[in-house]
């Protein structure tokens, strides 16, 4: 049987990354590729290109950089890609600085400074012959979060040299996505370029903004953006009308304003804010692609590479059971211990209270632990090139799992101590006996299904260029140096992912409950904690206005795609248990796996 299932989810990850890599392409319509460009001091960008076959040099077509946010990469933000590159529009979409395959920069505002690298791409795309089917009098560029930082920075930056040098500005238009803060006199006064505008009307970070809303009818950054265009003896606007589109293209004081109703990390995502954009640019580059702005084929990639994120997780416990087979590992095959008996009365109590406790504890200490990274890791906090942990967001959530790892061993050494050895519980019934060389080879049995699990993921990416991943959350492909990080953290996680096993498989197994039951239940408790956080954080949002950790909001937005790891957890730790007899395969491949994915997929400020 598992051999079958083998094959039938590798076959499911094959199609589907194939699917996804024909939407891509628009069915071979537009070729993609990416490249590394060498920039100042050292740097590099690593960026996808979307080329329309249709962009020729004897019919050059606009160029758009695409600049996704904080704890993105270039893959984040392939849906407008995507839709521009189906439209006839040159494409690239940028790895910003300290993010994905790129480097570190230089300099610790890279978003404000070097637009996340932005800026050496228009300026290459600009001067460059090699781009000889790009025209460059139509070079545009847009990005969400601090990606939008970016791009309004780059209309200044481009807008000052072009009022030096007297020639129009590189950046012939650009749109920015959730990000008003840099919507300032100061900015805005050298913007050369056509400047749309989008921001969530259910924005986290609104707190943040001058009329502390998001509403961009009446809110002055918005308002400043469009009169910042106003020429003459034109009335200065009080209020605006989100989708109306203001000033002239051709003079290049085009202004338009956007305000879905959406959350900030959601807003890329949805139809309508994609459908905004498309028109903006077309209008912007004066194209009639002939396609509506609804007529989008994005979404389905992103399902495709959903399928293909699933199968290729769970394809590991067929997989491990196959190695299983092998002499070498064969002898990690043990039977299952006896269950735990049924806890009854005041043990079914003691249960659900350290239950709630575990969860409470991991709601409560999540924030602290945040804040105490930053003053432990300080150069990480601080967006210095550091070795020393050099993830600023993973030291917050490392912290946190070692924390809640310590709990979880200490409420299972309670709950034995004063309830389950005196009910008939022996430390047998927990898969935790095992010997060096045993765990030795277990230990080189999760490193070969971490090294299966990814040179799968590295042939999708050389043959499809694609990924796994649905919306921000995602499975990328790593650098060799990142392997050194997975060296310098998996080891405090582990201390998180070993407690969840050993509570699993040790205190959640009890005789006479369904198997499906006693996962969901850990898969719960494992979850709730952080759960509750989001819970809390957008119960307050909905009755206030205002999310409940302001400071903290982006830690809080990290974990939509933690929280599902989290529950999932307990599931593979009780499938490795049932192959092997023992706690430790099932924490030693998800540590592993899930690190290496958080590695992937957050800054890291390595030095040059």
């Amino acid at each position: 049987m598992s051999n079958k299932l083998l094959f039938v989810l590798l076959a499911i990850v094959l199609l589907a990354s194939a699917g996804a890599s024909l939407i891509q392409t628009s069915g071979g319509v537009v070729q993609v590729h990416d490249f590394k460009l060498p920039t100042q001091n050292g740097q590099w960008l690593v960026a996808d290109l979307f080329k329309p076959r249709s962009a020729t040099a004897e019919s050059p077509s606009p160029l758009v950089v695409v600049v996704p946010g904080f704890q993105r990469s270039k893959e984040a933000l392939s849906n407008i890609a995507i839709e521009l590159a189906r439209r006839g529009i040159v494409v690239i979409s940028i790895d910003p600085y300290a993010q994905g395959g790129s480097s570190a920069s230089m300099s610790r505002r890279a978003a404000t400074t070097e637009g996340y690298g932005m800026f050496a791409v228009v300026e290459y795309a600009a001067g460059t012959p090699n781009l000889n089917y790009v025209d460059k009098a139509r070079i545009g560029a847009t990005g969400h979060s601090a990606g939008g930082n970016a791009a309004i920075r780059g209309a200044s930056y481009f807008g000052k040299e072009a009022q030096q040098s007297g020639e129009p500005s590189k950046l012939h238009s650009v749109f920015v996505s959730g990000y008003v803060l840099t919507l300032t006199d100061e900015v805005l006064r050298d913007v050369r370029s056509n400047v749309g505008m989008s921001y969530a009307y259910y924005d986290e970070g609104a707190y943040r903004n001058e009329l502390k809303n998001a509403d961009m009818r009446h809110a002055p950054e918005a308002l400043r953006l469009v009169n910042s265009a106003r020429t003459g003896g034109e009335v200065m606007l009080d209020e605006i009308t989100p989708g109306r589109y203001y000033g002239n293209v051709k003079e290049r004081n085009l202004r338009v304003v956007y305000n879905e109703r959406i959350l900030h990390p959601f807003q890329p995502y949805i139809l309508e804010a994609t459908a905004n954009q498309i028109e903006y640019f077309e209008k912007a580059f004066a194209i009639d692609s002939g396609l509506s702005s609804r007529d989008q084929i994005w979404y389905w990639k992103e399902l495709l590479s959903l399928i293909s994120l699933v199968a290729a997780i769970v394809l590991l416990v067929p997989m491990g059971q196959v190695l299983l087979r092998i002499p070498v590992f064969d002898s990690l095959v043990h039977p299952l211990p006896p269950a735990l008996p049924r806890p009854q009365g005041r043990g079914k109590a003691l249960f659900w209270v350290l239950f709630a406790v575990a969860a409470l504890i991991a709601c409560f200490s999540y924030i602290p632990m945040s804040e105490l990274s930053q003053k432990l890791f300080v150069a990480a906090s601080t967006r210095e090139q550091t070795w020393f942990f050099p993830q600023r967001m993973n030291n917050a959530v490392m912290m946190w799992a070692v924390l809640n790892g310590l709990v979880g061993f200490l409420m299972f050494w309670l709950s034995f101590r004063f309830h389950g050895k005196r009910n008939g519980v022996v430390a047998e019934m927990w898969g935790a006996r095992i010997g060096a060389s045993e765990l030795c080879r277990t230990a080189a049995l999760a490193l070969t299904l971490f090294a299966l699990y990814f040179l799968l993921l590295f042939t999708i990416y050389y043959v499809f260029h694609v990924d796994y991943r649905f919306l921000f959350m995602g499975v990328r492909i790593f650098r060799p140096v990142e392997l050194v990080l997975l060296v310098m953290y998996a080891p405090f996680f582990f201390l998180f992912f070993l407690s969840n096993s050993l509570r699993v498989n040790g205190a959640l197994r009890t005789a006479g409950q369904a198997e499906w039951k006693s996962m969901l239940i850990a898969g719960i408790g494992n979850s709730l904690g952080l759960l509750l956080i989001v819970v809390v954080q957008y119960v307050t949002f909905a009755m206030t206005g205002t999310v409940y950790w302001t400071d903290g909001w982006l830690y809080i937005n990290l974990l939509f795609a933690v929280v599902p790891m989290m529950f999932v957890l307990p599931y593979f730790n009780r499938y490795f248990f049932r192959l092997t007899g023992r706690i430790y395969l099932g924490p030693m491949v998800t540590c592993l796996v899930f690190i290496m994915i958080l590695l992937t997929n957050t800054v890291v400020y390595l030095p040059l």
